[in-house]
């Protein structure tokens, strides 16, 4: 072995570490401050940010969701107060628009705009079903969306709770 032995050598104040982003950057220099995550097994720190990221995401789809549920039942109470062409859809109101189990399929709970003892639940419901294409058409028509919701219908009567 020639030259000096490696102890007598090495100082860690003259070792430089070559990154693209710096090109030297003293090695003291990237143990000189303790820091919080220091101590921590990196695949924890990442798994913790990975939680943290899905928590956002269901918030963002759960605030899509609810976004959604309400212009649904906007453009749904519109077009049933106003362009339908049956009077007994046209005397129905949206109550509320939920997803069920998902925003791919939503619930419609609709009950009557005025109480009537003479109402039909079943004649109601067969008269939806009936207009269901139409209602989806509509539907698509006022989102922005890939596919439109499947809509399925639910009747409140006064005595139900919502």
């Amino acid at each position: 072995m020639r030259g000096r032995p490696f102890s007598d050598s090495f100082n860690p104040d003259q070792v430089q570490v070559v990154t693209r982003r710096s090109k030297t950057k003293p090695l003291r220099a990237l143990c000189a401050e303790v820091g919080p995550d220091d101590g921590l097994d990196p695949r924890e720190i990442l798994k913790l940010n990975q939680r943290a990221g899905r928590a956002g995401a269901r918030s963002r789809t759960a605030r899509k969701a609810r976004q959604l549920g309400r212009q649904v039942a906007e453009t749904l109470d519109a077009v049933l107060a106003g362009d339908s062409r049956d009077d007994v859809l046209r005397d129905l109101r949206v109550v509320s628009v939920t997803p069920a189990p998902d925003s791919s399929n939503l619930l419609v709970t609709v009950a009557p705009r005025l109480a009537s003892d003479g109402l039909d639940p079943t004649e109601i419901l067969d008269r939806l079903a009936r207009a269901s294409a139409r209602l989806r058409y509509e539907v698509a028509s006022a989102i922005t969306r890939e596919r439109a919701p499947l809509l399925t219908y639910r009747l409140a009567l006064s005595g139900d709770a919502v």
